[in-house]
């Protein structure tokens, strides 16, 4: 256990423990330190349901190739909590490592005295001192819950403000339709700054539009402004500056093309950061975001399969994710057929209804794990019933392991791509019980 995990879970017996949006407990912890927002490189601003992960990764990877240093922000993490803060530099940059980490958790620990604030919002505060403190050309700042209320949302002015396809997730929290919903992610634009939209439904678009026109903020919208699209094996990307003809990204699946354009598209608003076509082309191939359509080749659990059989990691959690994942499963099939197993563990908070279904026809057999590394797992038996629901045959695990033992057993002539997903949390599992961590 690292020190870095005591103090978080110190951090975790503050109250409020649950989430509870606001911006007061992260401003006022935020005055006491000296205002570290203020004094962070120029921020891009990421928001949306899916694909802020992936659009982020984008951002950084054309940026780093244009030459800037770029300092990221993003959450979960998949396997340790330094994944969060990537502090940039002239050759890439480096996930925060342990000591700089202890040592910034001790200074907010001790500035905030036991005072009420939750641990993703004292956490962020960490990572804006951290910002603060280290130099860097650019800030890509992914947005937790939300928007308008969420800790990252503290900052004045930003570069750019990025929402990436709003659906279904957090309704708790945010609403319980698209346009409420979109209406709190909304809550990043900022007055005058350019505001780049992915593509919406109508009801997320007409309440992004409100907003934008609230805070005059100048819209760049996916279908009308720009676009990306896949013409013979190519990405192309249209603008009213002009065409790009790009290779494919780097980043497997169909929907990562609207999260690589989302990603250009920003830079093109941003003239002024010089990110040319070059560059834009350099960072689509060597672009890395794990736990996305990720193969794992090496590593211990593919040995634990067939020779010859496929391992796939994807935490989408939510009806929306579950489609793209699908689709992006289909287009392997029709490339190359396989039988489909799906190893899946989520959480009580998501709708795993709505994630399953998508996969309805696709998927050969289900085996449902638990997550170890959270403790709002929904039940191996809930998440089998809702398989089961959806029309697929489905089996409970106790382990990973256990359920790939199980797929190699049943595998027949022609070895199985097996998929593990539902969760960003259980691709954490994934990754660690694999021994091969992001980086």
């Amino acid at each position: 256990m690292e020190i870095s995990d005591a103090i978080l879970a110190r951090f975790l017996a503050l109250h409020p423990k649950e989430i509870d949006l606001s911006l007061g407990r992260t401003q006022r912890l935020l005055a006491d330190l000296g205002h570290p927002e203020r004094a962070m490189p120029p921020a891009i601003q990421i928001a949306g349901t899916n694909g802020k992960g992936s659009t982020t990764a984008f951002l950084r990877a054309m940026l780093e190739a244009s030459g800037r240093s770029v300092h990221v922000y993003t959450s979960p993490h998949l396997v340790r909590f330094h994944e969060r803060i990537r502090l940039g530099s002239a050759d890439g940059g480096r996930y925060v490592d342990e000591d700089r980490l202890v040592a910034i958790f001790d200074e907010v620990e001790r500035v905030n005295a036991g005072r009420e604030i939750t641990l993703f919002e004292i956490t962020t505060v960490a990572a804006m001192l951290l910002f603060a403190r280290s130099p860097a050309d650019v800030l890509l700042l992914e947005v937790g819950l939300g928007g308008r209320y969420d800790a990252t949302n503290v900052i004045e002015t930003a570069l750019a403000s990025v929402i990436t396809p709003v659906s279904l997730d957090h309704q708790k929290f945010l609403g319980d339709d698209i346009a409420a919903i979109a209406h709190e992610k909304a809550g990043v634009l900022k007055s005058l700054t350019p505001a780049i939209l992915a593509r919406q439904e109508e009801a997320a678009l007409v309440a992004i539009e409100r907003e934008a026109a609230r805070v005059a903020a100048p819209l760049s919208i996916s279908g009308q402004d720009w676009q990306a699209r896949e013409e013979r094996g190519r990405l192309v990307f249209e603008d009213g500056d002009g065409l790009l003809d790009l290779p494919l990204p780097r980043l497997v699946g169909r929907h990562q093309i609207e999260n690589a354009g989302a990603a250009i598209a920003t830079l093109r608003a941003l003239p002024a950061l010089k990110v040319g076509a070059e560059a834009i082309e350099a960072g689509l191939g060597s672009v890395n975001w794990p736990a996305r359509m990720q193969r794992l080749a090496t590593g211990r659990l593919p040995t634990l399969l067939p020779e010859g059989s496929e391992l796939w990691l994807d935490g989408g959690h939510n009806p929306d994710g579950g489609r793209a994942i699908a689709s992006t499963l289909a287009e392997l099939d029709e490339r190359s057929p396989k039988p489909i197993v799906m190893i899946v563990g989520m959480l009580n908070t998501k709708d795993s209804d709505g994630f399953l279904e998508a996969f309805a026809g696709l998927a050969g057999r289900v085996y449902c794990v638990p997550i170890s590394s959270s403790t709002a797992a929904r039940s191996v038996e809930e998440v089998a019933a809702a398989a089961e629901r959806a029309g697929l045959a489905a089996e409970a695990c106790a382990t990973i392991d256990e359920a790939l033992g199980k797929a190699a057993r049943a595998a027949g002539p022609v070895p199985p791509r097996v998929l593990i997903t539902g969760s960003l949390y259980l691709a954490g599992d994934a990754l660690g019980a694999n021994g091969t961590p992001p980086q």
